[in-house]
């Protein structure tokens, strides 16, 4: 099947850039995002053994993983199981933080203090904390979600203080461009700040960066999570 045949390459690539670029080996996870993709799809990548899963849109979100429930968890999931892991990509509306704490494992685009203490205050207690990722603008464009580089400490600092969340790291969506220089100037200052913040002290893991146009470029600046959809998927109509 040409999903299980594509993510088989995406994987060999992984490794293939995991070495080109002195990374250690299984060092960077491959995130399906399937937003705008059917059921029928998101299974067929099932199959071909991907358990995590990128949503933007809540009510969209909501329908999968009710479908899919029997192999889903909102906790985070065993490596070796058929759960699923399922990932919020998009901006995070402050009337759809509960339904977002109740039902994924991340949310890869924090930019705000007062929706992360919602997204705290709605993660129901019998769940592990929320991972999440800060969302950072580094293009530096109006247009694009996210806080500034020199906001990250202090919104990190606030999420520190919540019990029922997880600071797993720092995401962010470039400006597109085909040159892989281009892409690996963009991604620089993110993972310079992202090994500055573990040199200090803070105990994060995870850089999200790279996407089906640009993720080798990512993977040599360290991303921890590429998140792929068309690549694996195909384009949406």
């Amino acid at each position: 099947m040409p999903i299980e045949k594509n993510i088989r390459h995406i994987k060999n690539l992984i490794a293939v850039y995991e070495k080109k670029y002195g990374r250690e080996p299984n060092s960077v996870r491959l995130l399906a995002v399937s937003k705008h993709q059917s059921i029928e799809k998101i299974t067929q990548a099932i199959d071909a053994g991907q358990r995590a899963f990128g949503e933007s849109y809540l009510q969209e979100a909501l329908i999968k993983i009710a479908a899919l429930k029997s192999t889903s968890s909102p906790g985070n999931s065993n490596s070796q199981d058929k759960q699923l892991e399922w990932h919020f990509i998009g901006p995070v509306q402050r009337n759809k933080t509960r339904k977002i704490a109740e039902n994924f494992s991340w949310v890869h685009s924090v930019a705000n203090t007062n929706i992360v203490q919602k997204l705290n205050d709605y993660r129901p207690i019998h769940l592990p904390p929320l991972n999440i990722c800060i969302q950072v603008n580094i293009s530096q464009e109006a247009s694009k979600f996210g806080i500034p580089l020199s906001e990250i400490e202090p919104l990190m600092n606030d999420c520190l203080t919540l019990p029922l969340i997880k600071v797993r790291g720092l995401m962010a969506i470039p400006s597109a461009t085909p040159s892989f220089d281009a892409q690996r100037t963009h991604f620089h200052p993110l993972s310079l700040k992202f090994y500055e913040l573990r040199k200090k002290g803070y105990s994060i893991d995870s850089l999200s960066l790279g996407m089906s146009e640009d993720f080798e470029a990512a993977i040599a600046e360290g991303s921890t999570i590429i998140r792929i959809g068309s690549a694996i998927f195909g384009r949406r109509s």
